[in-house]
């Protein structure tokens, strides 16, 4: 028998709190000192003592079953069959089929089965398990004023809501600054920034640096990559298809391209005498089958079409001669390249004259290739884009004015700005809204456009920088945008909602303004051309008139001007003469 205690307590007991008091001290037990264990002690001194700081640890090895894993298949065949029915033999399949047909109760399962189907099937047919009910339902944008978040800190990626809710302002670190003549955002990551940084005046990369960066924005202190051209790059763009693969055209002309993963020297460089033989303001990637065709513009006259596998020499070339001649002497200096992927065989040239020149790359003769000019900026021609959503729409950002064309009509543009003191020196399209387009000015200042909404001001002025900004990028999504400055500066500024998300209706509106624009250039231009014939047929009738008519003497229209002159300066005179008394 096991001994048993049993602790028994009363209902009411359970749960009761405890009490405490306070009572004295009482001495439990109290050793005395042994003097004899004194001559026992022995005096340490130093005193070393060891401690591990982390837990002890065991090794333990286990064995696991070995076990064999085997791959077999199954052959379905067609089951179902009487064991003297062979599958195989249509005929003997045929006559069961018939047999079993003919036989009441399949009649009856069949009738049953289809009723009961019939009632499923016209429940699918009343519900339509994928129809939206709510397609035109948009999102609601708030209307908050545009804005563009300019902070000047730099904080860790882990600490923000959203990368790009800061300003990142990354500068040259080379002591004497460069311009950042171009960006090109990764294409895959939206992390990553390449920049060419070129000193765009007259004999001034001498001494300078003529290294450009790759930046990574979550590390914005140093660049990611180091690229060592043989030449101060003017232009740099990724590769749609391989992002590890960079494209540059150099000041002196030359063309390069570099493998990330292979370090910052260039793969291959163009041979000097084959190449441009100015600086290469424009070079754009092809789509091809091997990703790897490109072509190039420069302000010496030139279109070069390459290969990367090999730049020894260009498999095409263009003379941008309007005049169909073919003359090198007689070509206009390229400063910015269009290409559209949407329309293959087709591509813009923007010009130091400010003439903008369509061509058509698949054309068999070099007469041919150049199918029309646009002529309406006073200056040089610094950018040139398409409209992502509407291709024979195009912007161009020259002289002190922005100016949105159509392909249909080469007089004139059907839009554009008001003419600002300072010059504008680059620009591009809104890639969500199709009626949006950002500027850049050289006070460094960034205007984003809205034409649906105004389009006599800016939307958004942004005062970015002190010193003139000099080249613009805008991601992918719309929301960010990167401008360099010609201090090597390159800052990035997250657009509000409103600007970077599509608004309702807004493709039938802008397709509706451009087309009426359109329509409008078109009889304004007929009308002109209808005074003109007047006037011409006019003219000749008062030929005769004309040749009849005495012609005055300098002397005499000298003298005419001079008495009106002083008749107009004694007519204002008087009137002063009057408002003061």
């Amino acid at each position: 028998m096991d001994i048993v205690y049993a602790y028994t307590r009363k209902r009411r007991d359970f749960g009761r709190p405890c009490n405490f008091s306070d009572r004295p001290a009482e001495v439990t037990v109290d050793i005395p000192p042994d003097p004899s264990m004194a001559s026992a002690f022995v005096r340490r001194n130093p005193v070393d003592s060891y401690v591990q700081h982390t837990s002890d640890m065991s090794l333990h090895e286990v064995n696991t079953e070995h076990v064999e894993v085997v791959s077999r298949g199954v052959n379905h065949t067609e089951g179902g069959w009487p064991k003297d029915i062979n599958p195989q033999d249509v005929e003997q399949t045929s006559r069961f089929r018939k047999k079993v047909e003919k036989d009441e109760k399949y009649v009856k399962s069949i009738l049953n089965l289809g009723t009961l189907m019939e009632h499923y099937v016209k429940q699918n047919n009343a519900i339509d398990i994928y129809e939206e009910y709510f397609a035109e339902e948009v999102e609601e944008v708030d209307d908050e004023p545009p804005s563009a978040k300019t902070i000047n800190i730099i904080r860790a990626v882990s600490e923000l809501t959203s990368f790009f809710d800061v300003l990142l302002p990354q500068r040259d670190p080379n002591i004497n600054k460069r311009t950042a003549s171009h960006l090109s955002w990764h294409p895959e990551a939206c992390k990553k920034l390449a920049v060419a940084y070129c000193n765009l005046e007259f004999l001034q990369n001498k001494d300078m640096s003529y290294d450009s960066y790759i930046w990574d924005l979550e590390n914005p202190k140093k660049p990611e990559l180091i690229l060592q051209p043989p030449s101060p790059l003017v232009t740099l763009e990724y590769n749609h298809k391989d992002s590890c693969i960079l494209l540059g055209g150099c000041y002196n002309g030359q063309l390069a391209y570099w493998d990330t993963r292979k370090g910052g020297l260039p793969v291959e460089v163009s041979s000097m005498d084959v190449s441009h033989r100015e600086p290469v303001y424009g070079a754009i990637w092809l789509p091809s089958k091997t990703d790897t065709t490109l072509f190039s513009a420069s302000t010496d006259g030139q279109v070069l079409w390459w290969d990367i596998r090999q730049l020894s020499k260009p498999t095409k070339t263009l003379i941008l001669d309007i005049t169909g001649k073919g003359l090198l002497d007689n070509a206009l200096g390229a400063i910015s390249l269009e290409f559209e992927p949407t329309m293959p065989t087709k591509f813009l040239v923007g010009t130091e004259q400010g003439i903008i020149i369509s061509c058509n790359r698949k054309a068999k003769t070099p007469a041919e290739r150049i199918t029309g000019t646009y002529s309406g900026h006073h200056g040089s021609v610094y950018a040139l884009a398409r409209n992502p959503f509407y291709p024979k729409v195009f912007l161009t950002v020259g002289d002190w004015t922005a100016r949105i064309w159509s392909e249909e009509i080469k007089e004139s543009s059907i839009m554009s700005t008001k003419y600002d003191l300072p010059y504008l020196t680059d620009g591009c399209w809104s890639t969500v809204r199709p009626a949006v387009f950002f500027t850049t000015r050289s006070d460094g200042t960034l205007d984003v456009w809205d034409f649906l909404f105004n389009q006599k001001n800016p939307s958004l002025s942004v005062k970015v920088c002190r010193e003139p900004l000099s080249s613009l990028r805008l991601q992918d999504n719309g929301c960010v945008v990167g401008c360099g400055s010609k201090q090597g500066t390159v800052t990035l500024l997250e657009i509000s909602s409103g600007l970077c998300t599509l608004q309702r209706n807004e493709k039938a509106l802008a397709t509706a303004m451009f087309e009426r624009e359109t329509r409008r250039e078109k009889v304004l231009e007929a009308r002109r051309r209808e005074m003109q014939l007047r006037e011409h047929s006019s003219s000749k009738d008062q030929g005769a008139e004309v040749e009849e008519m005495l012609v005055e003497s300098p002397q005499e229209v000298l003298e005419h001007a001079q008495r009106e002159f002083f008749r107009i300066i004694e007519e204002e005179r008087r009137k002063q003469e009057e408002t003061q008394q």
